[in-house]
């Protein structure tokens, strides 16, 4: 028995979702003629009550189409210090788009309506890079699952109307979030020109995002996924995976939090643990004393079958999902305590 807790897309299709998938009705995707597709785009523009939604392989090729979509070579987006369009999608923005990053010192992943404001370039001073858009990720990955004040976000909304930048959403983990504050799809879809949704992490399909926005901005989304080269042709299988995972995936993510919070406390009472970041939603991030010591803990959860990631400098992150069942939480928390 491997426990893996390396991250929520190690998780595999259900029984029930294999069966889904096995019956999904198909057809080529390039000529929009996979009825399950086409299914699933709608369902989830109607969720966040948007016009346009695009199934793409991955959320990486949705920020980037996002991206694409909102600026042109030179221009420049705000983001986070910590944010995965910056951190974690290979220079994607700067190679696929042409455009820099100006980085916020934030908070766990999350900045200030504020921040945005002064670091919006003057329009007119040729000299600086032309800011056009402001990228948010809720949840914050490298944040340890933090979930955005929703009224900080409509600050920001605020201040990108005045400046007229757009305004994307990375949310990834958007669905632990909407778990967990109990805001609505269509709270983020009134507030956000575009968004980007997984499937393949806290709703535990096999592969998948969808990429939402109205009409005038999504216009180009297709020939960008083409040009990055995620034109897909028989994919309802995949489309199926993630109707079942809005079906039955959903309401469940409050099991994933509940155990990460309990994963938390056990760590706190370990002397070796120096601090364990706030849990909100399904992931558990936390420092040793020592950093010297960070192999060490993994080697001896390995031996125990058990997977973490270290993510450095004597930080260590543990994220539950839905194949981490009751009786792995009960084995890894009498794990801990001795350690």
């Amino acid at each position: 028995m491997i426990i893996d807790l390396r991250s929520d897309t190690v998780t595999k299709p259900s029984k029930d979702m294999l069966e889904a998938m096995m019956q999904a009705k198909v057809g080529d995707d390039v000529y929009a003629e996979d009825d399950t597709v086409n299914a699933l785009e709608s369902r989830v523009a109607t969720l966040f009550g948007k016009q346009k939604a695009v199934f793409f392989p991955s959320g990486t090729m949705a920020n980037q189409t996002a991206i694409k979509l909102h600026t042109n070579p030179g221009d420049q987006v705000i983001c986070d210090k910590y944010a995965h369009i910056y951190n974690y999608e290979g220079g994607g923005a700067s190679f696929n788009s042409g455009v820099s990053c100006n980085l916020l010192d934030g908070h766990r992943g999350m900045f200030t309506a504020q921040q945005v404001e002064d670091a919006i370039n003057p329009p007119d001073f040729y000299h600086s890079p032309l800011t056009r858009l402001v990228a948010l990720e809720n949840t914050t990955n490298k944040g340890g699952g933090a979930c955005w004040d929703f009224n900080e976000i409509l600050k920001i909304r605020a201040v990108c109307d005045t400046h007229q930048l757009g305004l994307h959403l990375d949310g990834a983990r958007l669905w632990n979030a909407l778990v967990k504050t109990k805001e609505t799809p269509e709270d983020y879809g009134r507030v956000f020109d575009t968004i980007s949704v997984c499937f393949s992490k806290g709703l535990g399909c096999p592969v998948g995002s969808v990429l939402v926005g109205d009409e005038d901005i999504m216009k180009n989304a297709i020939r960008i996924r083409k040009i990055l080269g995620g034109g897909m042709r028989q994919i309802g299988y995949l489309a199926a995976a993630g109707l079942y995972a809005l079906d039955n995936n959903r309401d469940r993510l409050v099991e994933d939090h509940r155990k990460a919070k309990e994963l938390a406390t056990v760590l706190n009472d370990l002397p070796q643990v120096n601090t364990v970041e706030k849990v909100e939603t399904n992931i558990v991030i936390f420092s040793l004393e020592n950093e010297k010591e960070e192999q060490a803990f993994v080697n001896k959860l390995n031996e125990n079958t058990v997977r973490i990631s270290a993510m450095g400098k004597g930080k260590l992150r543990m994220v539950t999902h839905l194949d981490y069942t009751s009786e792995q939480h009960n084995y890894l928390l009498e794990l801990l305590k001795t350690m």
